[in-house]
């Protein structure tokens, strides 16, 4: 682990069996890959600990015992360090079924312990294959996201685009600069849908400067541009929106 004395502390050792013992506990009855998978990093981790306390008891022997070769301490550390490649080996292992089976919510918890024992490439990894897999679920409705619109599809298109920066995680290359994007065809949209109600446009409107792509540059704010769009198209009368009510 990046950042720690040569032996691996024990409460950072233990956050992968502490994970896997409550996903196991959940996963007991369907006895399934899931759990299998839980219990060998339990297994490893009982493993890893066992390799730590060695390694500390080496570099810190009694007073009145012998100094012990190098090698052999030398040995124990590389031990630990084994063991721990094989917990966070076995850690990726269970994110790649987690994954297969659509818990985005565990992808996301186990990303959170990855980075809080120090894996944070393997953290930032897990969290942009979440990010593609999510994607991909969204796809086929953003890219039929266009300028000329009904209202139902707009409501559709602002709902979808705001699942995708709920759901994404930041991570994931480029998920701003895509949404930024598709707000453009989106406010076109709904620019369109002023004109043709003959609705009055607010000289405050943010419409008209994003359809022209005025937040291109500016990915950083997608979330406050998505957020005007869809308050000024909220505003509208149901029958502008295209509600029943």
């Amino acid at each position: 682990m990046t950042g720690t004395s040569p032996y691996l502390r024990a409460r950072h050792a233990a956050r992968p069996a502490i994970y896997a013992h409550r996903l196991l506990a959940r996963e007991q009855e369907r006895a399934g890959a899931l759990a299998a998978e839980c219990e060998e990093v339990l297994s490893l981790t009982r493993e890893l600990l066992r390799a730590t306390g060695r390694a500390r008891l080496l570099a810190d022997p009694p007073e009145d015992s012998r100094l012990l070769a190098q090698e052999t301490l030398l040995d124990a550390y590389a031990d630990a360090a084994m063991a721990w490649a094989r917990v966070v080996g076995s850690l990726m292992a269970l994110s790649g079924t987690l994954l297969d089976l659509g818990e985005w919510d565990e992808v996301r918890r186990l990303a959170a312990v990855l980075a809080d024992i120090g894996e944070a490439n393997a953290a930032a990894d897990l969290r942009i294959q979440l990010g593609k897999a999510i994607w991909d679920i969204y796809y086929d409705h953003l890219r039929r996201i266009h300028i000329r619109m009904s209202p139902q599809e707009i409501a559709g298109s602002l709902a979808t685009l705001r699942a995708v920066l709920r759901d994404v995680p930041e991570d994931f290359p480029d998920r701003n600069r895509e949404v930024n994007r598709l707000l453009v065809p989106v406010a076109g949209a709904i620019y369109q849908l002023l004109r043709v109600r003959a609705a009055e446009i607010p000289p405050d409107s943010r419409v008209g400067h994003i359809a022209s792509g005025g937040v291109a540059k500016y990915p950083e704010i997608v979330a406050v541009s998505l957020d005007e769009l869809a308050a000024e198209f909220e505003a509208l009368p149901g029958d502008d929106r295209g509600d029943d009510r």
